[in-house]
């Protein structure tokens, strides 16, 4: 077993049963920045907060400081690579302030995230939906646009699942019904899988933030 899963099951034992998701979903994800593509994500209230979190865990440095090395470092020059972070992309659909609300304006507020995924994503990304209930209209329909485009699909849900996990390639239903406590179980979660990633892609990354 991976060593951030091991430690997450210390963490929290209740998430055992969503060990082998997990794990699903890190080679997921793995498999779209490894072949040049980016992860979007989406999710409202809370999950919108932690779409944001979750990116921002990925664009800089989470757990190691991630220095600039090799072909990059050439290119952007040692004072300028001596600033910027490693970074993997991951774009949080819940920022796009002027396109969302002229969509709200305009057309069906429930399709502004399949929007997005239309004008963003491409074959090979990946799209994480976040959602307590697993029934958010607006992210089912994102999820179900990313699997009709071509795009791999993960679910972070409660233990229902609801329509967010039929559509989802691989689906993390954390055990519980609760709102506040799917959100807390989704936290450590995600920090795993960012951990995990880190581990994949800046493996000398050892200087600690």
């Amino acid at each position: 077993m991976n060593a951030h899963l091991s430690r997450l099951l210390q963490r929290a034992p209740a998430l055992a049963p969503c060990l082998e998701d997990i794990q699903n979903a890190f080679e997921t994800m793995r498999r779209s920045l490894a072949g040049g593509g980016k992860l979007l994500i989406c999710g409202n209230g809370g999950s919108g907060a932690d779409a944001e979190h979750w990116a921002g865990e990925l664009l800089k440095g989470f757990a190691s400081k991630r220095p600039i090395g090799g072909e990059l470092l050439n290119k952007l020059g040692a004072e300028l690579a001596g600033q910027l972070q490693g970074a993997l992309p991951m774009i949080p659909l819940t920022g796009f302030m002027g396109l969302s609300t002229a969509w709200q304006n305009d057309c069906d507020p429930d399709y502004v995230y399949a929007q997005l995924v239309l004008g963003l994503g491409r074959p090979g990304d990946t799209l994480i939906g976040m959602s307590t209930s697993g029934n958010s209209k607006n992210v089912a329909l994102a999820l179900e646009t990313a699997r009709k485009l071509g795009l791999n699909t993960i679910a972070l849900t409660g233990a229902g699942g609801g329509k967010a996990a039929q559509l989802a390639q691989t689906s993390i239903r954390v055990p519980s019904c609760e709102t506040y406590l799917i959100q807390e179980f989704h936290l450590p979660v995600y920090h795993t899988l960012c951990l995990m990633l880190e581990d994949a892609f800046f493996p000398a990354a050892t200087t600690p933030l």
